[in-house]
């Protein structure tokens, strides 16, 4: 069912790596953008043909533009392309379908949000396995999307790695705004606060930091078109946020310098209990219920080739690393991998790396 000529309009990260998955998978893709410059960039990088009027009418258009013009970039497509279902990717999805739903021909639309944006943003950061294994939410309007389009729709995630999923657009609104744009918003701010810190103290910085802080590199102005749309769901979240957190601050003003007076332990201790309990609902590896994990913690020498040997090591004792994070020191001559496995097999990863020469620490499992 995969399409075989497809014309993909906006040439940033999603539509150029999407161009590139296509590619890949036979179809004939050209890319069109409003910037010749980024268009040019995503043929050079393998995205697709640069579009042009000779270029034949496609069966699928993708509009990969900010939210704020997305509706009218595809009410204009509904237009040029009149036997084409198209579709968007924009991470906002009511405010987009109700503006293109009393446009004629509105019943060859539909809503899409893949769920797979980094924190670089443009072609050059493109990756045709960009989809793999992430959600891919379509928005139909009941009664308004025909069956052979849904399916098409989702034969087209399936082809490029992605998970289907069926919203309603208010409900897709609703969900990214607690776990994609609030994240967004509040990395942003922590990073804000290090503006004026001074570089003794940042010298200091370990991996929580750069964890909460690796989202705040985004494009600015991607996300106030982001925000900008989907603002009535995000606003209470936000406003919530905010409550608890001047509440923690009185509560720790409340303290002064006396650590047993007033609230502030207390409120300490409910709030990151609070983000215990939250932290736990987060599906875990595949979709599954959160699982718990043994750590195992090797120094890496900052040297070529060292964490290619770490790996093969891993690969001949036999355990399966359920996840993986690198953290660096500043001016330390070895990095810390941290590897996630199955508690039962922790023990046997630490000795058999401890045998291969590894310096290893094993941590308690957690979940």
């Amino acid at each position: 069912m995969l399409p075989r000529r497809v014309r993909i309009i906006g040439s940033g990260l999603l539509g150029a790596s999407l161009g590139m998955r296509l590619l890949h998978l036979g179809a004939q893709v050209d890319v069109e953008d409003a910037s010749p410059i980024a268009a040019a960039l995503a043929r050079d990088l393998g995205a697709g043909d640069l579009a042009s009027d000779a270029s034949p009418q496609p069966e699928l258009v993708v509009v990969a533009v900010p939210p704020d013009v997305t509706a009218e970039v595809v009410c204009r497509a509904l237009e040029r392309f009149p036997d084409a279902l198209v579709i968007d990717v924009a991470s906002v999805k009511e405010v987009i379908g109700r503006e293109v739903a009393a446009h004629p021909g509105a019943e060859r639309y539909l809503g899409c949000h893949p769920m797979a944006g980094r924190e670089r943003s443009g072609a050059i950061a493109a990756d045709s396995d960009l989809f793999e294994g992430r959600p891919w939410v379509i928005c139909a309007r009941e009664g308004a999307a025909a069956p052979e389009h849904i399916a098409l729709t989702r034969e087209l995630a399936l082809d490029v790695g992605a998970i289907p999923y069926i919203m309603e657009a208010g409900q897709h609104d609703r969900a990214v705004a607690l776990v994609s744009h609030l994240p967004q918003l509040v990395s942003s701010l922590m990073a804000g606060a290090l503006r004026g810190a001074e570089e003794s103290d940042l010298a200091l910085a370990g991996q929580g930091l750069r964890d909460v802080t690796r989202i705040a590199r985004s494009d600015a102005s991607l996300w106030a078109s982001i925000v900008a749309g989907n603002a009535p769901q995000i606003a209470p979240i936000l406003r919530e946020v905010g409550e608890q957190a001047v509440a923690l601050s009185r509560a720790l003003h409340s303290t002064g310098d006396n650590p047993v007076a007033g609230d502030g332990a207390l409120a300490v201790a409910r709030t990151v209990a609070a983000g215990n309990e939250g932290v736990n609902r987060i599906p875990g590896k595949h979709g599954g219920a959160p699982r718990r994990y043994g750590h195992v913690i090797v120094l890496v020498p900052d040297q070529p080739g060292q964490l290619g040997r770490l790996f093969g090591d891993i690969g001949e004792i036999g355990v399966n690393i359920e996840d993986l994070q690198m953290e660096h020191s500043l001016n330390q001559p070895v990095g810390r991998a941290e590897l996630s496995v199955l508690p039962a097999s922790a023990e046997g990863l630490a000795a058999g790396l401890g045998e291969r020469g590894w310096q290893v620490i094993v941590e308690g499992s957690e979940k």
